[in-house]
């Protein structure tokens, strides 16, 4: 059951869930907050939860508003794209053949068939991503299975928006940010 709550000129959601204690977030870009309470707790206890958050509330949207943010991706010739932390212009070529990403220099060539969207360029670039993290992250899951005396039973490679990553032990599975930078440090 989701509802909102005033508090002040701040709007809140509240989520009543079946869990034991309230967990309060601001979320980026815009500082939206979300209340997390036990289904027990009534509106107005919640309330005065929230009021008595409000300073660090206000904090943490203050940070969030300051934060430099990247400029939505285009997909265009001469757009800055990164690659394990090193900046990338992007050269986009139309061709009638198989889309595709290649690294050459200082620039990231995104081969795409004419008429191309920017949807499907970058779809091309996601894959790509996707497709050098899972090459990359094989080794280094081989290494920690033997140190550490485990088996993984699957890894996915996706977008996600607020982690870099997680795992279920239970099921031996990870799941990695597609845009993970610097998985090996270099």
């Amino acid at each position: 059951m989701a509802t909102q709550i005033q508090i002040g000129e701040i709007t809140a959601d509240v989520v009543l869930k079946p869990i034991k204690n309230v967990h309060l977030s601001v979320y980026p870009p815009q500082g939206k907050v979300r209340i997390a309470a036990p289904l027990r707790m009534g509106l107005d206890t919640i309330r005065v939860f929230a009021l008595s958050k409000l300073a660090w509330i206000r904090k943490q949207q203050e940070k969030l508003c300051a934060q430099e943010r990247e400029t939505p991706r285009e997909y265009l010739d001469r757009e800055s794209h990164y690659y394990r932390g090193r900046r990338y212009l992007l050269k986009v070529v139309e061709h009638d053949g198989v889309p595709g990403v290649e690294l050459k220099h200082s620039r990231l060539i995104l081969r795409v068939r004419p008429g191309a969207d920017e949807t499907k360029r970058q779809a091309v670039i996601d894959e790509w991503y996707r497709q050098r993290l899972k090459d990359a992250v094989a080794p280094l899951i081989a290494k920690w299975e033997k140190t550490m005396g485990v088996r993984v039973g699957r890894v996915r490679v996706q977008k996600m928006k607020t982690r870099w990553g997680s795992c279920t032990p239970l099921s031996k599975s990870i799941l990695i940010n597609f845009r993970l930078p610097d998985l090996d440090g270099k």
